[in-house]
């Protein structure tokens, strides 16, 4: 299954290309795109075709950061529900846990990776965003868009700055400059990590740009666009994207309880268990072994601590977490993170 965008985020880059210059035909044609896949913000896009586009795009403006300004100056709600909804949350807390949940409508990546595409983050005392993804060096321009849009969108209505520091793994452009000009913190190039520093106490901060009332609204049309994205996935694969999703939520709430699950999947309990089994497996080898491989994945390199690998992957207690971990490796954390930065 490949990796797709909305229409709507290729629809925006189109328009706001064309602003600056280029042939808007060119770039539909040059990318492969259907016009009439464009007019519907929900249809899906190849990512390769997104690719496409983003360096048509340059070409035809004349300019290499293309990616980072069209995060600046276009927000999230004039391409994707996300970004309707993300606006009618009452928090910025309630907001990250909707892009946590409906991410994958604006961008949706298939690939290796174990761990959740965005997550909410401890690390030596601080709070981040982090976004995970597979060789996110071969497009670069996917993490300056995203990043730019979260730094810049917000500006609009919170009372101070909510992103502290930047953090990005590809080497810094040669238009160095824009990035100290768009994100107004520290940048860090060449990072271990795709993440943003966020302000400690900013989940708490008020929202509500849209109507309330809106919000039930959108996230019952955003809930059918999901279960369009999973229709065709095993039960195994839609359920561990909803653990995903809770696991690593921590004091924002999460149950992943198979009763949870179930009721969020629309089964009954025993559906749920009958049909993982037809699958060949059950609710507690996927919760286990999707625990297990997000553990590793944190360990391993040191990209977090035992005690935030134990928050990530959902143990209220370490010592609950190392009897696990000791289970499923046979090594405690402490031994498997040594191995591993052997």
């Amino acid at each position: 299954m490949e990796a797709t965008v909305s229409a709507g985020l290729a629809s925006g880059l189109i328009d706001f290309a064309s602003a600056g210059g280029a042939n808007r035909d060119a770039l539909i044609k040059g990318a492969g795109l259907s016009p009439h896949k464009l007019k519907n913000p929900d249809n899906r896009i190849p990512f390769h075709q997104y690719t496409d586009l983003m360096r048509l795009a340059q070409a035809a403006t004349g300019d290499p950061a293309l990616a980072l300004h069209f995060g600046e100056q276009v927000g999230m709600s004039e391409v994707s529900v996300l970004g309707l909804i993300m606006e009618a949350s009452a928090t910025m807390g309630e907001a990250f846990l909707q892009l946590q949940r409906y991410g994958r409508l604006a961008t949706e990546f298939v690939d290796s990776d174990p761990g959740p595409r965005v997550m909410l983050m401890p690390r030596d005392g601080k709070l981040y965003m982090v976004f995970n993804r597979s060789q996110p060096n071969d497009f670069p321009e996917m993490t300056e868009e995203s990043f730019a849009r979260l730094v810049c969108g917000p500006r609009r209505f919170l009372p101070q700055p909510h992103v502290m520091a930047i953090h990005v793994t590809h080497p810094a452009p040669v238009y160095r400059s824009e990035y100290d000009r768009v994100f107004q913190c520290p940048v860090h190039f060449s990072s271990d990590w795709n993440a943003m520093e966020l302000h400690p106490e900013i989940t708490g901060w008020k929202v509500a740009q849209n109507p309330r009332y809106v919000f039930g609204l959108l996230t019952k049309h955003a809930d059918s666009l999901l279960a369009e994205l999973d229709a065709t996935r095993t039960l195994k694969g839609r359920l561990e994207a909803l653990l995903l999703a809770d696991l690593h939520k921590g004091d924002l709430g999460g149950d992943v309880s198979a009763d949870a699950m179930a009721s969020r999947l629309g089964f009954s309990r025993q559906t749920l268990f009958r049909k993982l089994k037809e699958e060949g497996t059950s609710f507690a080898a996927v919760l286990d072994g999707l625990r297990r491989r997000l553990a590793e994945d944190y360990l391993r390199g040191g990209k977090a601590s035992i005690y935030e690998t134990a928050y990530l992957v959902g143990f209220s207690e370490p010592a609950a977490f190392a009897r696990a971990f000791k289970r499923w490796t046979g090594r405690t954390p402490g031994q498997f993170c040594k191995a591993s930065q052997a």
